[in-house]
């Protein structure tokens, strides 16, 4: 996902509680040292908070306000700040504040601003309609990574008329403001067969550690190429009375991210694998792919969003998270068996090491697994969890709580409000602290600051508004 070392944002859907991340250590320092206990900024900064105000007539309006301060004051959207047209996330990237948004089906836009020498947010020349939709994004030197699957150029077609699937990246580069996108037209992009039983995949995030690309791989089962190739040799044979031929769909149907064809076999028919990807750089191509079975796919998700749960940590070594979706799959032939968990792949290695730590046995029933997670400085992360097995309908993420790598530990976060809405898209780390901005029922919504030692939060500045959508620190821009 896309993370400045000093600032980590995060993607979610507009409608989605998304969560934060904390900092476990207090040598985690941003870019620009503060005072101990304190986010009030030298220098010619300021914080940048992106707000969203429902009117009585139902519209929404969004406002980019800026201040001084993440600890307290009041800030309010009357009369002040830059209107905007929205986004799905608020990036912000190298003092570049980006607008993704995600259209459903069709491709993204963008838009980026910056913070003026007078002190006002700008917005810069360019918009742009990205070549292809995005389910998942990273960063990677000056680029945000905005990456998806889909299929591929005709000329690689099957006899059937069946395009390979193919990993589709939109390069943003936030320097020249300028855009491209990696070129299909080889096939060498195709992500057919990609763990070698036959399933194509897609990416969930991408985590720059040295100059090498870590990324969280999805498999999604078989394309109609896939089922088609060699008159099915990718089906997986019957065991046990367990058939899985008979997951392949007869009809189109689905809708958005869940939508299939006919004569697809969506979802995998391997659930208790983990993969993850490693490229040398960013031209996503020959990874080298590491694998475990402790743990089921390194991800989470809503709809056709897929958010990256592999993670950096300060030494190098990287994390890599599963919130065992796979529990929610209809069919008891694509449902992991596995708990929600977590390994690790040494630093400078490219295999997973003995690392494990089972998630669900430190939670409420020992049964409930997390939407998201994040690092959150030294060896510690950050998870948003689930309110009850997923294994339950009607289940809702708006409870914190951090993980402790070193000591296998999860510690729930407390003095957060009873009446949480959503928990917000973006956080910064200052001197042992997280900020995030908690929205809440009837109330204006706030940043909270969360001690990484105790995971107690503490309400901070107040913004007068439906909702803060993100937040971060910019300096000035010519």
């Amino acid at each position: 996902m896309t993370v400045n070392k000093s600032l980590l944002s995060i993607m979610v859907a507009t409608v989605l509680p998304a969560v934060a991340l904390v900092s476990c250590s207090e040598n985690d320092e941003p870019e620009v040292q503060k005072p101990e206990d304190s986010t009030e900024k030298p220098g010619e900064g300021k914080y940048v908070f992106a707000t969203s105000v429902q009117g009585s007539g139902g519209n929404t309006a969004n406002v980019l306000l800026t201040g001084e301060s993440l600890d307290d004051g009041v800030l309010s959207t009357v009369g002040n700040g830059l209107g905007n047209e929205g986004a799905t996330q608020w990036v912000f990237y190298k003092d570049y504040l980006y607008a993704l948004t995600y259209n459903q089906g069709e491709a993204g836009t963008t838009r980026s601003y910056i913070l003026g020498t007078d002190g006002k947010m700008q917005q810069r020349n360019k918009d742009f309609r990205m070549n292809n939709r995005f389910s998942s994004y990273g960063t990677y030197e000056d680029d945000i990574l905005a990456m998806s699957t889909g299929e591929g150029p005709s000329q690689f077609a099957d006899s059937h008329g069946y395009n390979p699937m193919t990993l589709l990246v939109t390069y943003l580069d936030v320097e020249t403001e300028s855009m491209r996108s990696n070129d299909t037209s080889t096939g060498q992009y195709s992500v057919e067969n990609y763990l070698g039983n036959g399933e194509y995949v897609t990416l969930a995030g991408a985590e720059q550690s040295g100059t090498k690309l870590y990324c969280g791989l999805v498999p999604m089962g078989l394309s109609q190429y896939g089922v088609a190739y060699d008159n099915g040799k990718w089906i997986r044979k019957e065991e046990d009375g367990r058939d899985w031929s008979k997951l392949i769909h007869t009809e189109a149907g689905g809708t958005g991210g869940g939508s299939y064809k006919a004569g697809e076999l969506a979802g995998t028919q391997y659930p208790d694998e983990c993969w993850v990807a490693v490229y040398e750089n960013d031209d996503f191509l020959h990874p080298t792919l590491a694998k475990t079975d402790k743990i089921s796919s390194p991800c989470g998700r809503y709809r056709s969003q897929y958010y990256q749960t592999v993670w950096a940590a300060d030494n190098g070594d990287i994390y890599v998270f599963s919130s065992s979706y796979a529990k929610t799959m209809t069919s008891d032939l694509q449902q992991t068996t596995l708990p929600a968990g977590v390994c690790r792949i040494p630093a400078g290695s490219t295999k997973f090491d003995d690392y494990y730590c089972n998630i669900e046995e430190q939670t409420p029933g020992k049964n409930r697994s997390f939407m998201r997670c994040w690092h959150a400085g030294g060896n510690c992360f950050l998870m948003i969890m689930y309110d009850r097995p997923l294994t339950e309908k009607g289940f809702a993420a708006t409870e914190l709580a951090i993980f402790d790598a070193d000591a296998k530990k999860l510690s729930y976060v407390t003095g957060l409000p009873s009446n949480v809405s959503s928990i917000g898209k973006t956080v910064y780390n200052s001197n042992g602290k997280v900020y995030i901005p908690i929205n809440v029922e009837n109330e204006n919504p706030a940043i909270y600051a969360i001690d990484t030692k105790t995971a107690q939060a503490t309400r901070g500045v107040e913004i007068e508004a439906t909702s803060i959508t993100g937040f971060g620190y910019l300096t000035p821009k010519n």
